[in-house]
Parts: structure tokens; sequence; C-alpha cells
């Protein structure tokens, strides 16, 4: 009896587990510096995860090596765009790059994602020309916008589902848009299946 209450005795007297540490939901979802560059979105893992990729690729030629192309949306972002199927002012997407591998661990057959190789951002801010603007990220250093013309912007521009974001590879949000009709003419007409949605109300 005396063995069992000292065991508790003692247990009450060592020191309190540090309580787990807050999530870093306070940071601003954009910001950026005092000469113009973006800072890096640090939280954005805790962000909304829309879809993954492997060895995704815009070009007839692929590479030899597959990549993981993990895309993430600031939460502000996507609880708008469930309502109307847009996306508003400040919006943040954020694709994250990452190595694959083979054999891993006791994996024998399929890849799996290892470290980070990079980070694009993809932002929505009236200030911007064009609305639109994307960020290239070295580290965590804050990014230059990427200045148009370059070949992001007019890809985006011919082929994106919703206004210049390819949601057609979101498979949470592609039948939204569908739903409330805010396909963009562009990616109608390229799309046959698409074709039978009308991009208006």
């Amino acid at each position: 009896m005396l063995r069992s209450f000292a065991v508790v005795l003692s247990a009450l007297l060592l020191p309190a587990a540090p309580a787990p540490k807050a999530p870093l939901a306070g940071h601003a979802e954009l910001s950026y510096t005092a000469d113009g560059k973006m800072n890096f979105p640090e939280n954005y893992r805790e962000w909304i995860y829309l879809t993954s990729g492997l060895g995704m690729s815009y070009s007839a030629s692929a590479s030899g090596h597959q990549m993981f192309d993990n895309v993430f949306v600031n939460p502000t972002a996507y609880k708008s765009f469930l309502a109307t199927g847009t996306w508003p002012n400040k919006t943040v997407l954020v694709l994250e790059v990452r190595n694959s591998e083979t054999r891993a661990s006791i994996d024998q057959h399929g890849h799996s994602q290892s470290e980070v190789m990079g980070v694009e951002v993809h932002v929505r801010d009236e200030k911007l020309p064009g609305k639109w603007g994307f960020f290239e990220f070295d580290n965590h250093a804050p990014a230059k916008l990427t200045p148009r013309p370059a070949d992001c912007y007019s890809c985006h521009e011919a082929h994106a589902a919703v206004d210049t974001t390819f949601v057609q590879f979101y498979p949470t949000l592609i039948g939204l848009a569908k739903e409330k009709k805010t396909l963009s003419p562009a990616y109608l007409q390229e799309m046959p299946g698409a074709a039978r949605v009308s991009p208006t109300p």
C-alpha cells in the first residue's frame, strides 16, 4: 500500500509535460516585405490539401526521374471557393515539389515521397498585374514576383479550368466548379467531356 502511494506521489511530483505548441494559424496567409517580395508561407502544410501528382509534365517529353507535386490552398480562399466556385482576392495556392523514392523501407513496387525540392506559389492579388502572380522560393527567403511575360502565365491562362488555376487536377473541386458553372471558356473548349457545361449561369 505504501509502495503504491509512493508511486502515485512521485508521479504527481514529476514536472508537467510541456503543452503542445499551438499551430501557426495566427500567421498571415499572405504577406509581403517592404520591397514587394512575398514572405514564405511558413504554415502552408496546415492549410487545405487539394491534390498530389506524380511525374506530371505539360511537355510532350517526360523527364527520367518522377517528382511528386503536392498542392495546398489557404483556408480562407478554400471556404470562399466552396461557396462560389471561384477564388477570392488573397488566394494562395502552394505547389510543393518533393523527390520520389522507390523501394524505400519495406515498399517493393511503388513510389513514396521524400525531401522537398522546391516550393512555388500562385497568388490572386488585385494589386498584381493581371491580378495573379507566381513566386518561386529559394528555401524560406522572401521571393520576387515572376515577371510577365513568362510561360507560366500564358499556360495557365490558356488551359486552366477556373480563372487561371488548374482546378481540373483538384478532384474535390472540379465537380463543384461544374455545378457552380464557373469553368473557363478555354477549358470547356479544350475538354470535350466538359463541353456540355455552360460557363455562365
